[in-house]
């Protein structure tokens, strides 16, 4: 095995996918950030996943503390059609009501240059294909 392909898998015990965990790895080793400190993976609110309305973020961050990211995934948040598009941008919308920044990052720009991409998440700027900016 390669060192490239080994950093293109995520550990056996991760329970979420390749590019959540490439996305926590830049986060915890690239940029200082400790989870259960600076952000929580996985956060259920507003009744998470049980509740009609709730949501599960990605990475919603204590600091700073208005900022969240979810990763897109080329096959469930762009290949599943417009309905799954339109809630994505519902839940930013209901985020933003709560006073949180929701960014997406695409599962490509992830694969191509997560260090960059996390970056310019930390630093409110959303390039994805749900992006204001596209």
């Amino acid at each position: 095995m390669t060192t490239q392909s080994s950093q293109l898998q995520a550990p056996l015990n991760w329970e979420g996918s390749l590019p959540e965990y490439l996305v926590y790895r830049s986060l915890t080793e690239n940029f200082g950030k400790q989870e259960g400190v600076d952000f929580t993976y996985q956060s259920p609110l507003l009744g998470g996943r049980l509740f009609k309305g709730g949501v599960v973020l990605d990475f919603f961050f204590n600091n700073p503390p208005d900022l969240a990211i979810n990763v897109q995934g080329e096959y469930y948040h762009y290949g599943m059609g417009v309905t799954v598009m339109q809630n994505e941008i519902i839940v930013r919308q209901q985020m933003a009501a709560e006073g949180i920044n929701l960014i997406f990052v695409d599962e490509s720009d992830i694969l191509n240059d997560v260090d960059y991409y996390v970056r310019e998440a930390l630093n409110y700027k959303d390039h994805s294909r749900l992006g204001a900016g596209r």
